[in-house]
């Protein structure tokens, strides 16, 4: 038998996707109405750092030489036994610095501030920051025939604020990229892995591995669609997290501001102990710099 608690638990979650789903149809319609004719209203020539094209295709490349300020939104619910929700925003700068005339180094942040409930039990709550990732990738000032590769090394730093969001260990590892573009795709893959080296020794040791495949669609407009998925592995404790994630993109502007919108579904399809959550929403904004 269906509990009360269950059932109103179950109503809230429903009334969250509908929100999250008007929310994203609402912001499809503006990013369609609003993206590609934005350029055409600027009276300025645009510049072919600031094409959309252009952008769209630097934007599909974890190491483009291109300031930009992502703040990712991931929204799941009806996670495990407790019929738990969890909200990510990662905030992912990305700063190129040029080492040579042929090599640019890379600096990437993934800073993640969550808000759980009913995840480590019921009616439990727990939000804050969680451990940050940072990256940097040497890599080739030019592509050749397309092909774009970087690599160097990934930390795992212990900025979280609360026992249950992080780690509360340092890690360390290397990080590898490497990807194709042509004729408007991008395709290629994102992996790192890390190994604690220090930290509080009464928690359990680090040892994950990351790997991002992926393939996106750009149009000259700006606009674009993909599919990449999100696999780690923890190797400690042999469990898995897998997640699907399609999407639609474009490129617009907020006054001068150049920005690209991402929106999509987000799919497990693997979780640890089975706790898969049943709906999720990926929603980006990115705040673009164009040199």
């Amino acid at each position: 038998m269906v509990s009360i608690t269950s059932t109103i638990k179950n109503g809230q979650n429903m009334r969250t996707i509908d929100g999250c789903f008007r929310f994203l149809v609402l912001l499809v319609a503006a990013m369609g109405s609003q993206t590609f004719d934005a350029f055409a209203q600027d009276t300025t020539a645009p510049t072919d750092a600031a094409d959309p094209a252009e952008l769209a295709k630097k934007l599909a490349n974890p190491v483009a030489s291109l300031i930009s300020m992502p703040f990712q939104n991931n929204t799941d619910v009806g996670i495990g036994s407790y019929n738990g929700s969890k909200n990510i925003l990662n905030v992912q700068p990305v700063i190129p610095v040029k080492l040579t005339q042929k090599l640019n180094l890379i600096a990437r942040v993934v800073l993640p501030i969550i808000s759980q409930h009913d995840i480590t039990g019921e009616n439990t709550t727990q939000s804050g920051l969680s451990d940050a990732v940072v990256s940097g990738f040497v890599s080739p000032a030019e592509a050749k025939n397309g092909l774009v590769w970087g690599a160097g090394p990934a930390f795992l730093v212990p900025t979280a604020t609360n026992d249950f969001l992080g780690t509360k260990k340092f890690g360390v590892g290397p990080t590898a990229l490497i990807l194709r573009q042509a004729n408007g795709w991008t395709y290629g893959a994102l992996v790192n892995q890390i190994w604690s080296v220090a930290g509080d020794e009464t928690r359990a040791a680090v040892n994950q591995l990351y790997l991002q495949p992926f393939v996106v669609r750009n149009w000259k407009s700006g606009a674009g669609v993909g599919l990449s998925s999100e696999i780690t592995q923890n190797w400690e404790a042999a469990t898995s997290s897998v997640f699907i994630l399609p999407s639609i993109s474009g490129i617009t502007k907020l006054g001068k501001q150049i920005v690209s919108l991402a929106l999509g579904p987000r799919i497990q399809v693997a979780a640890p102990g089975g706790n898969k959550a049943n709906f999720g929403v990926r929603a980006a904004l990115t705040f673009v710099f164009p040199k």
